[in-house]
C-alpha cells in the first residue's frame, strides 16, 4: 500500500510538472522586428500584434499564436530564379497582344501580407490566388495593347495598368494582401525569324521617322528664311516709302519757297527756273543770253567766258611769280 501511495504521489507530481511546464512555456512569447502575430482563443482570432518583443498570453490550449512575416514578397511570373539560374516558363508567359501578335511576357509582383487574419482564414492558398490574379491581370492588359507598346516604349503604361487591375482583383478576394508594385522583366517575341522581321519593320519605321523629321527641318528652315526675307523686303520697303516721302516734302518745300520767290519776282523767277531746267535737260549745250530789240541780235557767251576765267587765273598766277 504504500509503494502504491508512493506511485501516485510521484504521478501527480510529474503531471503536476508536466502542466506548470506547459504553463509556463505557453503563456508568452517573442515577436521579432521582422514580424506580426496573431492571437487565437480556441481557433477564433481576437486580436494581432505587430509591435516587436516579449509577450504574455493565455496558455495552450487556451490561447495560441500565428506568426507572419511582415517582409516584402516577391511572386515570380513566368521564371523562377534560384541560386543565381533563371529557368523560364514559356507556356505560362504565352499571350496575344490586341493586334493578334503573339508575346512572351513575365514579370515580378512585389507584395506584402498587411491583414494577417484574412490572410490566415479568408482563402485556403492567398499565394496561389495572387498568381492566378497576377496571370489575368498581364493577360487582360497585353490583350488590349498593341505589340509596339509592349515591346519599346509603351511598358510603363501597361506595368502601370497591370497594378491597378491587381490591387482591384486582390481587393475583391480579400485576402489580406496588399500589391507594392508590378515590373516588367521581359517581352519578348517567340522565335527568332519573328524577332528578326519584326526588327527589320521596326528600323525601317525609325528610317521613316528619322527622313520625316529631316524633311520637316528642311521645311521649318527655309520657312524662317523665307519669313526673313519677307520681314527683310517689307522693311526696305517701309524705308523707301519714307525717303519717298520725306522727298515729296522737301520739293514741296523747295516749291513753296519758289512760289514764294515767283509772287514777289515772277520775272526773275520765271528766267531762273527756265535756265535751270535747261541746264537739266541739256547739260552739255552751250547756254547764250541774249537780248532782241527787234533790229540786231546780241548775246552774251557765258561758257566761253567761265572757261577764259580759270585760264586767266592760271596766268595772273604765273606773273605774279
Amino acid at each position: 500500500m504504500v509503494s502504491l501511495k508512493r506511485i501516485y504521489t510521484i504521478a501527480g507530481l510529474i503531471l503536476a510538472i508536466v502542466i506548470l511546464s506547459i504553463v509556463a512555456f505557453t503563456t508568452w512569447y517573442t515577436v521579432d522586428e521582422s514580424d506580426q502575430a496573431v492571437i487565437l482563443t480556441f481557433g477564433k482570432v481576437e486580436e494581432g500584434i505587430t509591435e516587436p518583443g516579449l509577450h504574455f498570453k493565455l496558455p495552450w490550449p487556451v490561447q495560441s499564436v500565428e506568426k507572419l512575416s511582415k517582409e516584402t514578397f516577391s511572386l515570380q511570373f513566368g521564371y523562377e530564379e534560384k541560386d543565381g539560374e533563371i529557368k523560364d516558363f514559356p507556356d505560362e508567359t504565352k499571350m496575344i497582344t490586341g493586334d493578334e501578335n503573339i508575346v512572351l511576357a513575365d514579370l515580378v509582383v512585389q507584395w506584402k501580407i498587411t491583414d494577417p487574419e484574412k490572410y490566415l482564414y479568408n482563402a485556403e492558398d492567398p499565394e496561389e490566388i495572387l498568381y492566378d490574379a497576377t496571370s489575368s491581370s498581364l493577360r487582360s492588359i497585353i490583350g488590349g495593347s498593341k505589340i509596339d507598346d509592349a515591346l519599346t516604349s509603351g511598358k510603363a503604361e501597361i506595368e502601370a495598368d497591370v497594378r491597378e487591375l491587381l490591387t482591384s482583383l486582390i481587393g475583391k478576394y480579400d485576402i489580406g494582401i496588399s500589391v507594392l508594385a508590378v515590373k516588367l522583366q521581359d517581352v519578348e517575341l517567340p522565335n527568332d525569324d519573328v524577332r528578326k522581321a519584326f526588327t527589320d519593320v521596326t528600323d525601317a519605321r525609325e528610317t521613316a521617322n528619322t527622313k520625316i523629321n529631316e524633311a520637316e527641318k528642311y521645311k521649318n528652315q527655309r520657312m524662317n528664311e523665307a519669313e526673313g526675307e519677307k520681314k527683310a523686303l517689307a522693311s526696305k520697303a517701309e524705308g523707301e516709302k519714307a525717303a519717298r516721302l520725306e522727298r515729296a516734302r522737301g520739293d514741296v518745300a523747295v516749291f513753296n519757297k519758289l512760289y514764294g520767290e515767283y509772287k514777289n519776282n515772277p520775272d526773275i523767277t520765271r528766267e531762273r527756273l527756265v535756265i535751270e531746267t535747261l541746264e537739266q535737260v541739256l547739260p552739255g549745250a552751250e547756254i547764250y543770253i541774249m537780248n532782241d530789240d527787234g533790229n540786231t541780235m546780241k548775246y552774251f557767251p557765258i561758257r566761253p567766258l567761265e572757261k577764259e576765267q580759270p585760264k586767266q587765273k592760271e596766268e595772273g598766277g604765273a606773273d605774279n611769280e
